[in-house]
């Protein structure tokens, strides 16, 4: 009877949702995206963004 090694990892289909490396990637990318978005909102404005939705 001959065994065979075992894989390291399993060669599982990459998820389609949840955490995963594309969604984290995809979320940090927005998120910086949205934090220079912020700061010309408000170097050009020269108000705070909460100011500048009218929330303060």
């Amino acid at each position: 009877m001959s065994e065979s090694t075992p894989t390291p990892t399993p060669n599982l289909p990459e998820p389609k949702f949840g955490f995963n490396d594309y969604a984290e990637r995809l979320n940090g990318r927005a998120a910086m995206i949205g934090f220079i978005l912020a700061l010309l909102i408000e170097a050009l404005s020269g108000q705070g963004v909460l100011g500048w939705l009218g929330l303060y």
